[in-house]
């Protein structure tokens, strides 16, 4: 199956993208797809071979799941990719674009639920990152 593949430009310098995106203090402010969603326990030891872990959780207590894998990849500044433990793989690029970074993430899609969902989650996840970073400043 063809993988999916989803794009944000941030209105941040990519060194700050980068902090944003892989410190654990802030992965739970945007690492959700919904308002109705949250992120916590936050474990990322970013480096190959390392393990990142995170739970993800509907905020009314309904349903809860880890987002877990290994990285595979760490180029710092540029790019990730790791294996989620379902053993699907995900790449995410950061490029400088006029002062701006532009993420650019690619993944192997899940069975259980139709593609256009799949690419409107994952890219709900990155409208929230962009907003979180923005408004940080």
């Amino acid at each position: 199956m063809e993988k999916i593949t989803v794009s944000i430009t941030v209105n941040a310098p990519r060194k700050t993208v980068w902090e944003y995106w892989n410190d654990p203090k802030h992965i739970p402010h945007w690492a959700f797809a919904t308002p109705e969603w949250g992120a916590e326990s936050t474990e990322n030891d970013l480096q190959i071979g390392g393990h990142f872990k995170h739970k993800m959780f509907a905020k009314d207590g309904s349903a809860s799941f880890d987002f877990e894998g290994v990285y595979t990849l760490v180029e710092p500044h540029q790019r990730i990719e790791y294996t989620i433990t379902d053993g699907r793989i995900v790449s995410v690029l950061f490029e400088e674009v006029n002062g701006n970074t532009r993420i650019t993430e690619s993944f192997d899609p899940e069975h259980e639920n139709p593609l256009e969902m799949q690419r409107a989650g994952w890219q709900a996840y990155l409208e929230n990152f962009k907003k979180y970073i923005e408004t940080q400043k």
